[in-house]
Formats: C-alpha cells, sequence, structure tokens
C-alpha cells in the first residue's frame, strides 16, 4: 500500500470516528426528557430506562446541580416533590422529579435542597452551586 493511500486510509478512519462520536453525542440528547423553565432557571428530570438513565447521568458534569434519588436498597425513586431555596429562604424553584436524576440550571449561590416522597418522607441538603457541578444524593 503507498503512503498516500495509508495517508487517505488513516483519515478516512479518523472522520469515522469523529463522525461516530458526534452521532453518539446527538442520540444521548435526544434521550433526555425536554428541560422546563426558562433562562437561568431551568430543570430536566428523567432516568428512567437505559438510554434516557445513560444520558441524564452523562449530562450531569455540564449542569451546575445535578440531583439523584434512591431507596436505602440504591432502587432508584421517583415522583418527588422537590424546592430549592435560595440562602434567604426565599423559593429559587420548585419541581415534580419525575425520575430518579435531575439536573437543573441555576445561578451560583447557596441553597438549601429540600425533597420529599409521596409518602411524605423530606429530607434536605445545603448545598453550594458555582464553579463545576455540584451532585446531592438522597436515600430514603
Amino acid at each position: 500500500m503507498s503512503r498516500s493511500s495509508l495517508t487517505r486510509a488513516a483519515l478516512a478512519a479518523a472522520f469515522l470516528s469523529i463522525g461516530a462520536g458526534a452521532f453518539t453525542s446527538a442520540q444521548a440528547q435526544s434521550a433526555m426528557p425536554a428541560w422546563k423553565g426558562e433562562g437561568a432557571t431551568r430543570y430536566v428530570c428523567g432516568g428512567i430506562g437505559s438510554d434516557e438513565s445513560n444520558a441524564m447521568r452523562a449530562a450531569m458534569k455540564e449542569h451546575p446541580l445535578a440531583l439523584l434519588f434512591a431507596r436505602a436498597d440504591g432502587a432508584y425513586l421517583a415522583d418527588l416533590q422537590v424546592e430549592i431555596k435560595g440562602a434567604d429562604g426565599a423559593a429559587a424553584l420548585s419541581l415534580r422529579a419525575s425520575g430518579p436524576v435531575c439536573l437543573v440550571d441555576i445561578p451560583a449561590g447557596r441553597y438549601t435542597v429540600v425533597a420529599t416522597t409521596q409518602g411524605g418522607e423530606s429530607k434536605s441538603q445545603a448545598v453550594t452551586v458555582g464553579s463545576g457541578s455540584t451532585t446531592a444524593s438522597f436515600r430514603y
């Protein structure tokens, strides 16, 4: 095989690899549920089913706050009422977690997240949102 043939083959392989990566990223985005809210404060909850769960977990590092909900035995938990309150106690966001993973885009600051199950059990966590991504896990 000539040197130019090898170069063309290497470029074709690289192109296919890049194309496959872009396709995988597009697939992950299409597996995500629709975002709710707008502007600086918006959220998406999901993670039911393997494609959606994989897409949500892959996107966690791209958002300021990720919330995870599970039972004590590790099984996923969904349908919780979530209140996110600012440092002053004012409600910053209220949502129904329709899945075990919620990604939240919210301005930098200190917040208290209160998550309540359908059975009425509440847990709260203080979080600081700023540089990077913060994850708060709730186990019931």
